[in-house]
């Protein structure tokens, strides 16, 4: 059985602020429908990404703000984060873990950024993928990890 994941429903208080704040960082519009005044849905999703996420009135009893390390992976860091800032968006400098990756799984090949670690300004020292990291914040503090990934972990 295959089970993919495609949808993330964030709880935001102001849709039209979140659909604005999303299109900035990026994410394209699919669809943006209502049904009365109770119910708004806005779809989007991000570049090379086959997961989107969804937002609206209507749709989670989950609290504005409360969904936290949502990863988007990039290939390049430093180039997502200089993006991101172009775009308006507030990101944190790179950094890295101080304690090193944290690996999990029986093969060692899933690689996570342990929250609350302490962090160290910079990528990776050796560049290693799933190493680097930068965060940001939509306006309700839905949060966010951009991770670096070059080279998929095997199985991926």
């Amino acid at each position: 059985m295959n089970l993919k994941l495609e949808l993330i429903v964030l709880p935001v208080s102001d849709v039209d602020r979140a659909k604005t704040f999303y299109e900035a960082v990026g994410f394209r519009l699919d669809l943006d429908r209502t049904a009365g005044d109770d119910w708004r849905a806005v779809h989007l999703t991000p570049p090379g990404s086959t997961c989107s996420i969804m937002f609206g009135r209507g749709l989670t009893s989950a609290l504005p703000g409360s969904a936290q390390g949502l990863y988007l992976v990039v290939p390049d860091i430093e180039r997502a984060r200089a993006e991101l800032i172009e775009r308006g968006i507030e990101v944190s400098e790179v950094f890295h873990d101080a304690g090193g990756l944290f690996y999990h799984g029986h093969d060692g090949a899933d690689v996570v950024h342990r929250a609350g670690q302490a962090r160290v300004a910079g990528p990776h020292p050796d560049r290693a993928d799933y190493g680097s990291f930068s965060t940001f914040s939509d306006p309700d503090g839905n949060g966010w990890v951009l991770q670096e990934v070059k080279k998929r972990a095997p199985g991926r």
